[in-house]
């Protein structure tokens, strides 16, 4: 396993408008493990995982400092171009994202986008069957390529939005809680199918849900102070490793109240 982090953010701070959101954050993922964030809601998780491939910056008003590495490149350099940015770095939302076309033109949409006429109809094919397979839909689908994909269950549509991502060959995968939207059943079927990228990705998940960060064997964990603001800390847990997640303070804690955030972080690597 290669050294280097897969992402590194050094002394990461956002603002929207006049509000900051992250404070400093400094933070290593391991290159092939899965990574989760834990904390509660509006602690900044989701802001952090946007940072990585920029989409905050669809919203004017939003205002980013420090740096953020990804497989040694600065995504926020000048000469940098998003469009490479989103190629090599995945995401995932909440709630699952088909396009409004069939299940063949969704898997393959982002794979033609980066590759106009350089595909052929059977590299095409191979594709999007191979992408399927990953995500354990194929069966279910092979005979249903040319139907909606918003036809699909809520579980499927989120297992075809992660099979989107992979014909592109994308290096990071951000998942922002994305069993968030689905029942018991859906998200075991989701969780599964996550652990089983583990390796030849690196997965970088935000999660509520505490038994799915615990899906695999413990990592032991130190606690110490990472960010002061006013008189309110956070607390990081970090591996052995030296590696952790720093959330932010919550908005509304003022400075006369003194309160923890503990956030939870377990880098899962292949067995």
């Amino acid at each position: 396993m290669d050294d280097q982090p897969a992402i590194l953010t050094e002394d990461l701070s956002l603002w929207y408008g006049d509000f900051q959101a992250l404070f400093n954050v400094d933070l290593a993922i391991k290159s092939g493990r899965i990574t989760s964030l834990i904390g509660p809601s509006g602690c900044g998780k989701s802001t952090y995982l946007r940072c990585i491939n920029r989409i905050n910056e669809r919203l004017g008003y939003v205002r980013t400092e420090g740096k953020v590495r990804v497989l040694g490149h600065d995504v926020y350099a000048p000469d940098v171009e998003l469009v490479q940015v989103r190629k090599n770095i995945g995401m995932v939302f909440q709630r699952p994202n088909p396009l409004p076309l069939n299940i063949r033109d969704n898997v393959l949409f982002g794979h033609r986008l980066h590759n106009p006429d350089q595909t052929s109809k059977a590299e095409e094919e191979a594709l999007l069957e191979s992408s399927l397979k990953t995500v354990l839909l194929w069966d279910e689908l092979k005979d249903k390529l040319d139907k909606p994909a918003i036809g699909l269950s809520l579980e499927a549509q989120q297992k075809l939005c992660i099979a989107r991502l992979l014909p592109v060959k994308p290096a990071v995968l951000l998942m922002d809680e994305p069993c968030s939207a689905l029942d018991p059943k859906g998200t075991e079927a989701v969780e599964e199918l996550i652990w089983s990228l583990r390796g030849e990705y690196t997965i970088l998940i935000v999660t509520h849900n505490m038994a799915q960060a615990r899906t695999a064997p413990p990592t032991r964990c130190s606690s110490h102070p990472s960010i002061k603001r006013r008189r309110t800390t956070s607390r990081v847990a970090t591996a052995e490793s030296g590696l952790g997640y720093v959330p932010r303070a919550c908005p509304g804690w003022s400075g006369a109240h003194v309160r923890l955030v503990s956030a939870v972080r377990r880098s899962i690597g292949p067995s």
